[in-house]
């Protein structure tokens, strides 16, 4: 890819070392590009890493992850975006563990990531620990990332339940991280919709973005603190740059004793680069549409029931038709009157059942403290100020001041 002054989306992004007086280890980078010469298709690139390990250097290895992921996916050409994120990620892992090993005070340092990348109007995803990815899309707020945490693979397998996650010991553990000894598994699932299998999270790579969408990366400090609906009435009240400084003031003024790190991308209401996009741009997943109903298998289509009670009414008009002619035949060959019909009972109502509703595209995140589920539901949409304005083009912003050389 090609390296632009310009990013074709305006892009907000704020970091604060929290207010429990430690070092901010946390890292991000955003920059621009164009795939290259001939393909103009813009591309933006958003890489947040939030350093582990305290007082063994996780700001060095948070420095180390944004600085090579950011270099080794410029260097691609965008054609295989699944493929790049995986190599630059695991790339950079390697990359932290060999300079772990160059001093005793670097040993056992690790960091997370959270990679967004939009190609055109295409976007994809890649994440390693707990640093989250949200998309705010009309009333609704999803998490697209899933955590890499203790709490969250013992919700999933059952041994906890959500009632019992606030203040557990192991709320912070994290089973994922960059520099481990052995590479991690970097998680390209894309959550969308509830009961999605693995497979299918993944093929929701690609997300063609919508005009008013907000996307969202942040590290745990944030919603350590503040949780998703306060993140997403403050996306859709105000400016991206205003919304990014908010949040980091409203996880401060909760005494947030992790660093706080927020990345704010916002795509305007009359956003088109569709237009640009000439064929094979992107790779296989970006010519795959958003779902609109559940991927899980859908049961058989059955008879609709308001044509089944017209069916029979029609049928009960055929008898009664054919039962009158009878009556007046008979009356005719006989020579007399016809008899009056006796009454008959009342046909017993007829209710039609209620079709069933397919619940909306939007996700119940959890309040603060606890980890995000990957499971999809549906939630009322939040009374929400209209954001005023719209936001304006803003240059790549970049926090990786220590200027630790890539090993």
């Amino acid at each position: 890819m090609i390296r632009v002054e310009q990013s074709h989306l305006p892009v907000a992004a704020r970091t604060h070392p929290g207010m429990a007086g430690k070092q901010n280890e946390d890292r991000y980078a955003v920059s621009a590009y164009r795939l290259s010469e001939e393909n103009a298709t813009p591309a933006l690139l958003a890489v947040l890493s939030d350093g582990i390990g305290g007082h063994r250097a996780g700001e060095v290895a948070a420095e180390i992850a944004v600085n090579q992921i950011s270099e080794n996916l410029a260097a691609s050409d965008g054609r295989l975006p699944l493929a790049s994120l995986r190599e630059s990620i695991q790339a950079a892992s390697q990359g932290i563990l060999t300079h772990a090993k160059t001093g005793a005070h670097l040993f056992g340092m690790g960091a997370t990531c959270a990679v967004a990348w939009i190609i055109g109007r295409r976007l994809y995803t890649a994440t390693v620990g707990d640093s989250r990815i949200y998309l705010v899309r009309g009333q609704n707020i999803l998490q697209l990332s899933t955590d890499h945490t203790w709490i969250q693979e013992a919700l999933e397998s059952g041994l906890l339940l959500p009632g019992q996650v606030e203040n557990h010991p192991n709320a912070h553990v994290i089973r994922r991280f960059l520099g481990s000894p052995t590479p991690p598994d970097v998680d390209v699932r894309m959550r969308l919709l509830g009961g999605e299998s693995d497979t299918q999270a993944e093929a929701n790579q690609g997300l063609p973005l919508m005009p008013d969408d907000v996307l969202l990366l942040c590290s745990d400090g944030l919603t350590d603190v503040v949780t998703a609906g306060e993140i997403y009435s403050t996306l859709r009240a105000l400016p991206i740059e205003r919304a990014a400084q908010t949040l980091v003031d409203l996880a401060c003024s909760r005494n947030a004793s992790d660093n706080i790190t927020v990345i704010a991308i916002q795509v305007p209401e009359n956003f088109a680069p569709h237009r640009s996009e000439p064929r094979g741009a992107v790779d296989e997943y970006a010519t795959r549409p958003l779902p609109r109903e559940p991927l899980a298998p859908q049961p058989a289509r059955r008879a609709s029931p308001v044509r089944k009670v017209l069916r029979w009414l029609l049928i009960l008009l055929l008898a009664a038709l054919v039962a009158t002619a009878l009556l007046v035949g008979s009356w005719l060959i006989g020579d007399r009157r016809l008899p009056s019909p006796t009454p008959r009972a009342t046909a017993p109502a007829v209710t039609l059942p209620a079709t069933q509703a397919v619940p909306g595209l939007h996700a119940t995140l959890p309040t603060a403290g606890q980890p995000a589920q990957p499971q999809i539901s549906a939630t009322p949409g939040a009374a929400i100020t209209p954001r005023p304005g719209g936001a304006t083009l803003t240059p790549w912003p970049t926090n990786t001041p220590g200027g630790y050389p890539a090993p």
